[in-house]
């Protein structure tokens, strides 16, 4: 595995975040939120651009899909990154309309991007399906996610087939782009802490010169590097059950430690709407919960590590 980008992936990362400093933002973010609305002008120009479809490109793969998915959850933006972008084209091979659900035939409840979702890629255990959707087939749903979620009506048997043991993958990839988009929303909510405690005072110091709390916020940071590094890898390998499972499993502890405490160093104003770091924290707070969260990352991790034929 290459530890550096190449020439192609860095000019990649410098066209999409041109992209989404045009078109993304905190500040999109919370007036989206505030009308439970689904950025369409955001998705309209990551399709135009190419990016959604970046996996299937000729020279391009997941890897660089991994990298577009990290860049768009980094900046806030209220699209289906990682549905369209890693999961649909891995299981399905082929991008398809968004806004792009995941759910689960297990689980009724709602789902990131299910009250505008055009398509939902549903795992219903051995199989998944690919299901297109009507305005009826969903409700919006209220919640403090900082993302659109909505719960669907759905059933298992309806739609397209994806083959045998495509539940299996869809898991996978959703555990991998979940993983991804924890990995951007980490970052960001690690630079706007940053540079609160540069700025916030006590005792006549910036509480960021205070040793304890550098150490900490090192802890974050060697973790969500971690994270970075198993989403890559998982993504160049293709998803296999295993990399994938830790990807995740790392990505939502990771999530669970940067949550606490870059609220712990913001103190009151952290947990505000008006400051921004609700616009990350509070989505990895909904990635967290995603695919049977923590544990059930781990016991897929398991799974594929002593008993790869029954991993999920």
């Amino acid at each position: 595995m290459d530890f550096e980008l190449d020439d192609d992936q860095r000019a990649i990362l410098e066209a999409v975040g041109q992209l989404l400093e045009q078109h993304a933002g905190a500040k999109r973010a919370i007036e989206l939120n505030r009308k439970a609305e689904y950025d369409d002008t955001l998705e309209a120009a990551l399709v135009d651009a190419g990016f959604v479809a970046i996996a299937l490109g000729d020279d391009t793969g997941f890897l660089e899909a991994a990298l577009v998915v990290e860049a768009v959850a980094k900046s806030g933006g209220m699209v289906s990154a990682g549905a369209a972008t890693l999961v649909a084209p891995g299981v399905a091979g082929r991008c398809v309309p968004g806004p792009v659900a995941l759910g689960s035939s297990h689980d009724r409840g709602p789902v990131r991007f299910g009250a505008h979702a055009r398509t939902l890629l549903l795992d219903c255990g051995e199989q998944a399906r690919l299901v297109t959707l009507e305005h009826d087939d969903s409700e919006p749903v209220a919640t403090n996610f900082m993302v659109p979620m909505g719960r669907l009506r759905v059933s298992p048997d309806r739609g397209e087939s994806l083959g045998p043991g495509s539940g299996e993958r869809l898991r996978s990839w959703w555990r991998l782009a979940l993983a991804a988009e924890a990995v951007g929303a980490m970052d960001a909510a690690l630079d706007v802490t940053l540079d609160y405690v540069k700025r916030r005072r006590q005792f006549g110091h910036a509480i960021g010169s205070f040793q304890a709390v550098q150490h900490r916020l090192a802890q974050c940071a060697v973790l969500k590097e971690g994270a970075r590094w198993l989403v890559y890898e998982a993504a160049a390998q293709g998803a296999p059950d295993g990399a994938a499972a830790v990807a995740a499993a790392h990505a939502t502890r990771a999530a669970g430690l940067v949550f606490a405490e870059t609220h712990q160093f913001t103190g009151a104003m952290g947990f505000t709407r008006e400051h921004d770091l609700h616009v990350w924290s509070m989505r990895l707070q909904a990635l967290r919960m995603e695919a049977g969260g923590m544990a059930g990352h781990r016991r897929a991790a398991a799974r594929a590590r002593w008993h790869p034929s029954s991993a999920s």
